[in-house]
C-alpha cells in the first residue's frame, strides 16, 4: 500500500485515503477517551478492553461524517444560512448522540453543552491533523 498517491490526470499529490482515515480515527479516539477520563460524570465511555469502545465510537463518528453528515448539511442548509452558521455545530452534536444511541451504555453523553465541547475539539483536531501531519507529508513528497 502506497502512502502517497499521485494522480497524473489532475496533476495532484494526495495521501492514501485509508491512511488519512486512520489518522483521523485515532485522533477522534484520543479526544473521546481523554474527555471521558477528564469528565466522567458528563461523558462516559466504557474503558474496558483497553479503550475498545472509544475506538469503535471514533470509527462510527468517522463513518457517519463521511456518509450521513453531507446529507444532513444539505438538508439543513437553509437553517444554517439563516442562523449565519450557528446551526452547524448541532449537526456534529446530532452525530455524537447518534453514536451514543448505537453504542448504548458503553458511550453515554449527559447534557447539551458537553457534546458542543467535544464537537469543537474534534474540529480543532481535524485542523491540526491536516496542518501538522497530512500537509507536511504531501509537501515533502511534491519535490
Amino acid at each position: 500500500m502506497k502512502l502517497i498517491v499521485i494522480d497524473k490526470k489532475e496533476n495532484k499529490v494526495r495521501i492514501n485515503r485509508f491512511i488519512e482515515w486512520l489518522i483521523h480515527t485515532v485522533g477522534y479516539a484520543l479526544i473521546l477517551i481523554c474527555m471521558s477520563v477528564i469528565f466522567p460524570k458528563t461523558f462516559y465511555i466504557n474503558n474496558d478492553y483497553f479503550g475498545l469502545y472509544g475506538l469503535i465510537a471514533s470509527i462510527l463518528i468517522s463513518i457517519l461524517n463521511q456518509t450521513i453528515k453531507p446529507m444532513i448539511v444539505l438538508f439543513t442548509l437553509p437553517i444554517t444560512g439563516i442562523t449565519l452558521g450557528i446551526f452547524y455545530p448541532f449537526i456534529n452534536v446530532f452525530i455524537l448522540y447518534l453514536v451514543s444511541f448505537v453504542l448504548g451504555n458503553n458511550f453515554v453523553i449527559h447534557g447539551i453543552f458537553f457534546p458542543f465541547l467535544i464537537a469543537i475539539l474534534i474540529s480543532i483536531m481535524n485542523i491540526l491533523m491536516d496542518g501538522l501531519i497530512i500537509k507536511p507529508i504531501l509537501e515533502r513528497n511534491k519535490k
